[in-house]
């Protein structure tokens, strides 16, 4: 079926608008007229080619949030008319231990891209949200809570769960110091999750005007991490440090606010960082990890969370037609602090 998008043909060029086919649905699938998707900066990186050549054209996209217009014949939990989503994944290979674990973000052979991935079953290139509409399979549709805000819910798909998941892993509870490195798409999503889990919440920036939009966002502490008597003196009190910083930097120094056994993450910097002070490891058993988004059952997991406590992102809502316009302020980091698209503008145009 003929579908109305926006993609990238090349490095240099704005995103324009483009046709493309959807594929038939086949018995397992499902189809879902788009109703918001959020932009996050895996599309620009994409788009403009900084992970290397991709597949172009390239139809960005996979913090997506519709309704489900039609289910294939052996389609069993969800129905015409249900609020649902899909995030960055819509195929692994189900067969190897991570997919075994419900963790297919970790999946041994790869797990398909929402878009500018190969698609094993069906054939071609994976096309994403910047679009009217979607196909996926059942088991990579996500079910979304009826009485949060559905605009703002659409970040939830990629910036929530790659904040949620560590937050979850490393078993953050009441009373637990937690530290969000940096204010921006995900560390406004940490702040938030970290302190509906009973955190003492302090967010570590460098701008102290950050620090005041954290404490709007629930942040019960603010720590200028180029303040070195302020950094002194919380040294080695942190339980678990989230850090969302999203380019090479140096991490030693946070490293040192760490208690005993405790882990920083890494969400962020998806490059080199800079070198690493072994000894700040050594002497008091730290840890220093990553971790990649999440898998489907803790994504629905994370949803009814949001659900339960009322939590969405902080978005600003646009018509695709102003999309590189939006790609520019985000690289200036001009946005407070997820665009998210009203596909509505894309069907009327």
């Amino acid at each position: 079926m003929s579908t109305k998008t926006y993609a990238a043909f090349n490095e240099v060029d704005a995103l324009a608008p483009h046709t493309i086919k959807r594929r038939q649905l086949s018995p397992k699938d499902i189809f879902i007229d788009i109703e918001y998707c959020g932009v996050c900066h895996s599309d620009i990186h994409t788009a403009k080619g900084d992970w290397g050549k991709p597949n172009y054209p390239v139809v960005p996209g996979h913090e997506i949030i519709g309704r489900i217009k039609e289910v294939g014949s052996e389609v069993t939990n969800f129905k015409v008319g249900d609020l649902v989503g899909v995030g960055c994944m819509v195929e692994s290979c189900q067969d190897c231990h991570p997919c075994e674990e419900g963790l297919e973000q970790y999946c041994e052979n790869g797990f398909t891209g929402t878009y500018n991935s190969k698609n094993s079953k069906h054939g071609g290139v994976t096309y994403g949200g910047y679009s009217e509409n979607i196909v996926v399979e059942e088991k990579f549709v996500l079910r979304v809570p009826e009485n949060i805000d559905v605009k703002a819910a659409a970040p939830l798909l990629c910036a929530g769960i790659t904040t949620w998941s560590p937050l979850r892993h490393w078993n953050v509870k009441p009373g637990d110091k937690v530290g969000v490195i940096g204010l921006g798409g995900l560390g406004h999503m940490g702040v938030k999750f970290a302190k509906a889990m009973g955190a003492h919440v302090v967010m570590i920036t460098t701008s102290e005007s950050k620090g005041a939009d954290a404490k709007k966002l629930g942040a019960d502490e603010v720590l200028i991490s180029k303040d070195n008597a302020q950094m002194e003196a919380h040294k080695n009190s942190f339980d678990f440090l989230l850090n969302t910083i999203p380019v090479k930097h140096d991490a030693n120094p946070y490293l040192n606010l760490l208690k005993l056994d405790k882990t920083m993450c890494i969400v962020g910097a998806i490059e080199p960082i800079e070198a690493v002070n072994g000894g700040l490891l050594v002497m008091k058993r730290k840890n220093l990890a990553g971790s990649l988004i999440g898998g489907i059952k803790e994504t629905q997991e994370m949803l009814d969370f949001c659900g339960e406590h009322n939590i969405v992102s902080d978005v600003e809502v646009i018509d695709i037609q102003t999309i590189n316009t939006a790609y520019e302020r985000m690289m200036k980091s001009d946005v407070k602090y997820r665009f998210v698209i009203d596909i509505k503008s894309l069907k009327e145009a």
